[in-house]
């Protein structure tokens, strides 16, 4: 079987088609899905879940040998990482894994499961890790969208880029390419808008629908009127749950999604408003949409009148006079479907740049990081219709195909020629003559685009019969004769024939001035921003606080370059990156056409194995050498084999150490090394066992020393031991003597006569000399007992020299003392209202204790007990729980939003208490753990810890006085007291000091509204919140009068009903 169905294609025996489908086959059939050209993985889409990515199998693939498990992509993921610490072959160095393949074949998950494996390679106990494995989800729902070829789609390019320090994450980057805007207005039939749209419909509450202003889905036109079944409606509501909640893990404000809720809200009432003409020739709004219009300016937070005018007319200034043009009703319904392509663009826009802001590097700028970047852009896509964004996908495709052929057969074939090596050439399909096409100056497809775009009244006819006559000799480019603007492109793929149709005005992406100033002074903050913001050369969104006139500067001096101008030179600063990185490369594979698992359709197979230049990719892996050092970088990374410090970095150096291995099948070049793609692994393993060989040394070093300076210490403890026992040996003989002298003193003083007439008092009674001697000793300071659930180390027991010999750290303790005094001040700012209730505590909460304290309180207490307390040292709180075999410790971080989340856990909180709900139903990962019992006080009259003994004394004491509560709420008062330090009275409170009118008036008018609020926090609404209730109840009321009224239905509305 093992032979039929080998792992690597580079070891077949017989390399033609019809063996390498027999080994595809045989190898899908069995759900074997990954395998290995070399170094390279084919992964073809099972379009099924498969039991080989979970956690167990993950462990498996950490710093494994390629040739002890199957081909997987956790395998890549581990080779890159690996490579990028500069454990492999090569030194440290950047590393980029390429994903390819046509639409459906499974890039996007490809996506997810490299960055799972990854951030579990890098684990180091910090939230970025979830945070960053939120960040696909929360993109594939703002950027995916149902097509005929995917569920899935990918609707934009993203390229990820992972930073790091040492071994662990330390920040990430997201560029992201040409969003399909044009799909927010217009879908082909049996596709879908954004994903989005549907999970917002489906998962929000009947409350927030009507905060935001949303009405049955089938209402929209820009949903095509149509929605889901119960069950896929049911998967939708579970995705929007998950989507907000990334949204939290990330660091996305409270107001912030509210404001982008309302913003997506007010693209789809936009889409519903139809236009009519009046006897003036001027437009109006149809009766039956003039509701929608107040709904969407409400929404957008403008005014309904500029929002009408923006929509039905053009302003421009012409020295000094305005100039008013009115709209035909095409243009007003451009208008407004370029207002909500616009918008929507700019609202994801301002989603990659958040997640960039929250996940940028916290370290210094002259901290030099290394980097895996991961690529997961479009698949090539050929429909019916294919339009400016499928023009714009299928080039990406082909600059990555370039990518590929470079680094696999161009620059390694060249280099077998320069070094003289014996090389039969290997041909392949090289697609530079189609890049030249779009990208060559000035007569390129992207540059006429450009050219025409210029031009005002220039027609997408103009621009195909100026492509007939440039290209219509060149071999890739195909005339088509039709009354439509339509030409036929060749890519490496197969024929293409694109709709030219809207190109110009997609390529412009103009914004009215009127309707761009209209949003920069609406009353919704972030659609002002969105608006206001600037446009990078490569098209991304950089959102600022502005004065309008300096972002007026910034826009219209980066507006001037069309969209294929900004995707032509983002892909070339991606190129860049790639080029200068170490690449992985993925192929995927798209098994059949109808999405179904278990199926295979072997034409479909062989055109993209043919078109991808597999059977060349196996020829020159099997025959060829994939890598190829330089004399120098060799002997700089391998001349620990000879064991020689002063080793020359030359050929013959280089040839002593392979001479030193049993390495065979390498070849030497005039100024470099050819190494087939196994070597790599056998030389990294001998360096591994060097590696270890190395640690034996150093540890055996190391113990010898320790033990040196132990022996040391012990003596000098010893020797000061034996010098104390003598002074106070000293000291008790000297007492000795002391005492002998007075009582000789004593005697003879008693022996003289004493005069008869005074009688003297009798004298105490002198100490006995053993009382003293005791007194005098020195006692041992008895030691701190250890925690019951703490086991004993081989050291605990030793005396601890360092703190004998030196003396005590006053600047370690004043830190120590201003970290807690931070803490306590943070507690009472911001999280006492949260935590109570009722002015009272829950039970579970224990205020600030020592983990020693908390687990001596879990000793006794059955499996699942646990409490809460605030950490010493840090801004946060940290939850305990009683396992099975001892106590574990959860960190519970707050974040900048203000949510709560379990160091390592992918869901955030708005409270402590939903917290510990939750976990009360979810286990705790890894180790599956159910909050079952809290831990509560060990008194049911009074606390048992000062500060909330403090703190309920002073609650009594609140009652008690009612003149000093007259404008604050008793929690406060409270909590005044809450952390007393070590010392204070817990019965008897000190007088509380009055707070002064100000303050309490600046605290009194937030607290009127808190009684409803279980977090102790308003809920943020949209601006303009009363208008879009208006809005809504007036849409009802006409759709329930046409529902009753079916023969008044206006003309627009049927055919919505009919599509």
């Amino acid at each position: 079987m093992e032979e039929k169905m080998p792992e690597d294609l580079a070891s077949l025996s017989e390399l033609d088609e019809k063996s390498l489908l027999e080994v595809l086959t045989g190898r899908f059939t069995h759900n074997l899905i990954y395998t290995y050209v070399g170094d390279i993985l084919v992964a073809v889409n099972p379009f099924k879940y498969l039991s080989i990515y979970e956690k167990e199998v993950s462990e498996q693939y950490k710093c494994h040998e390629k040739k002890s498990l199957p081909p997987h992509i956790f395998a890549v993921a581990d080779r890159a990482y690996q490579s990028m610490m500069g454990r492999l072959a090569t030194g440290p160095k950047n590393q980029c894994i390429v994903i390819s393949g046509e639409s459906g074949a499974g890039k996007t998950e490809s996506t997810k499961l490299l960055l799972k494996h990854i951030m579990e390679l890098c684990k180091a106990n910090s939230q970025l890790e979830q945070q960053i494995l939120q960040v696909n989800p929360l993109l594939e729902a703002f950027g995916n969208a149902q097509t005929v070829m995917n569920d899935n789609s990918s609707r934009f390019g993203k390229y990820i880029q992972l930073r790091f320090q040492n071994s662990s994450v330390k920040g990430a980057k997201i560029n992201e390419y040409l969003l399909e805007k044009s799909r927010v207005v217009h879908q082909d039939e049996g596709e879908q808008n954004f994903h989005i749209f549907y999970f917002m419909l489906a998962g929000i509450s009947t409350e927030d629908k009507e905060i935001y202003g949303l009405l049955d889905p089938t209402h929209y036109r820009y949903l095509n009127g149509r929605f889901g079944k119960e069950d896929v409606v049911q998967g939708w509501r579970l995705k929007y749950a998950e989507v907000f909640n990334a949204m939290d893990m990330v660091g996305f404000e409270e107001q912030e999604k509210v404001d982008m809720m309302t913003i997506l809200a007010g693209i789809l009432s936009l889409g519903n408003i139809a236009f009519e003409t009046t006897d003036s020739d001027a437009l109006k709004v149809s009766e039956e949409s003039r509701g929608w219009l107040k709904a969407t300016a409400g929404q957008f937070g403008v005014q309904e009148e500029d929002l009408l005018k923006s929509l039905t007319c053009t302003t421009s200034v012409t020295r000094g006079e305005s100039i008013q043009r009115l709209h035909n009703q095409q243009q007003a319904e451009d208008a407004r479907d370029s207002i909500a392509k616009v918008a929507y663009g700019r609202v994801f826009g301002w989603i990659v740049s958040k997640i960039n802001e929250q996940l940028a590097p916290k370290v210094d700028c002259d901290v030099e990081l290394n980097e895996i970047g991961i690529l997961d852009i479009f698949g090539f896509e050929n429909f019916a219709v294919n339009r400016f964004e499928q023009l714009c996908i299928n080039l990406a495709n082909e600059q990555l195909q370039y990518f590929f052929n470079h680094h696999i057969f161009l620059m390694e074939q060249k280099e077998y020629k320069e070094e003289g090596i014996t090389w039969e050439t290997i041909t392949y399909k090289d697609n530079k003559p189609i890049l030249d096409l779009f990208l060559t100056k000035p007569i390129g497809i992207l540059s006429l685009l450009d050219e025409q775009s210029a031009f005002p009244q220039a027609t997408d006819r103009d621009f195909v019969d100026k492509l007939n006559s440039k290209f219509k000799t060149a071999p890739n480019f195909e005339v088509v004769r039709s009354h439509t603007p339509l030409f036929t492109i060749v890519h490496y793929a197969g024929k293409v024939p694109y709709n030219a149709s809207g190109f110009l005005e997609k390529n412009r992406d103009t914004i009215p001035a009127n309707i761009r100033e209209l949003f920069i002074n609406s009353v919704t903050p972030l659609l002002s921003v969105l608006f206001a913001a600037t446009i990078s050369r490569t098209g991304t969104l950089m959102p600022r606080k502005a004065m309008l006139k300096a972002a007026d500067d910034n826009f219209n001096s980066t507006r001037k370059q069309s969209v294929g101008a900004q995707f032509k030179h983002s892909l070339a600063v991606l190129m860049e990156k790639m080029f200068a990185a170490g690449p992985h490369f993925v192929r995927c594979i798209k098994p059949n056409r109808s999405k179904q698992p278990d199926q295979l359709d072997s034409k479909l197979l062989m055109d993209q194995l043919r078109y991808n230049g597999l059977m060349e990719t196996i020829r020159i892996r099997r025959d060829g050498f994939s890598w190829r050092p330089k004399f120098r970088e060799f002997a700089e990374r391998y001349n620990i084999v000879l064991l020689k410090p002063d080793l020359p970095l030359d050929k013959n150096s280089c040839m002593s150490i392979l001479n030193s291995t049993e390495l065979s099948g390498w070849k030497c070049g005039s100024s470099r090394l050819f190494f087939k793609y196994w070597h790599q692994e056998e030389l990294s393993r001998l360096l591994e066992r060097l590696g270890r060989a190395a640690l034996v040394i150093q540890k055996n070093y190391r113990a010898r020393i320790c033990r040196r300076r132990y022996l040391s210490l012990l003596e000098e403890i010893q020797r000061q031991r034996q010098a104390q026992r003598e002074e106070e040996e000293e000291r008790r003989r000297q007492q000795l003597e002391d005492e002998r002298k007075r009582r000789l003193e004593l005697e003879q003083e008693n022996r003289r006569p004493v005069p008869l007439p005074r009688r003297k008092m009798p004298e105490p009674k002198p100490r006995s000399v053993l009382s003293s001697v005791l007194k005098a000793a020195h006692l041992t300071p008895v030691p701190r007992p250890r925690s019951k659930l703490t086991e004993a180390t081989p050291f605990d027991n030793e005396p601890n020299a360092s703190l004998m010999l030196q003396p005590i750290d006053e600047e370690r303790i004043k830190e120590k003392h201003l970290k807690k005094t931070n803490t306590i001040r943070w507690f009472k700012e911001t999280q006492e209202r949260k935590l109570t209730r009722d002015g009272d505590f829950p039970c579970w909460f224990h205020g600030m204790i020592s983990r020693r304290r908390a687990e001596d309180l879990l000793i006794d207490k059955p499996l699942g007990c646990f409490l809460v307390r605030v950490g010493q040292s840090r801004e946060g709180y940290t939850l305990s729980y009683r396992g099975s075999d001892r106590c574990r410790h959860y960190m519970v971080e707050m974040q900048s939003n203000g949510k709560y989340v379990i160091l390592g856990e992918d869901r955030a909180h708005s409270s402590l208490t939903d917290l510990v709900q939750y976990h009360t139903q979810v286990a705790i990962q890894p180790f599956m753990e159910l909050l079952t019992l809290p831990c509560g006080q060990m008194c049911d009259q009074e606390s048992d810890y000062e500060e909330l003994t403090a703190c309920s004394s002073s609650l009594s004491y609140v009652v008690k006085d009612q003149d000093m509560d007259t404008g604050s709420h008793k929690v406060h008062l409270e909590m005044q007291r809450l952390f007393l330090p070590a010392g204070g009275s817990s019965h008897k409170p000190a007088e509380l000091k009055r707070i002064s009118d100000r303050r309490r008036r600046v605290e009194a008018a937030p607290m009127e509204h808190e009684d409803d609020d279980p977090t102790g926090e308003s809920r943020p609404f949209p601006r303009l919140y009363p208008s879009i209730r208006l809005a809504m109840r007036e849409i009802q009321q006409i759709h329930q009068h046409s529902q009753q009224s079916p023969d008044q239905i206006p003309v627009s509305s049927r055919k919505r009903t009919d599509a």
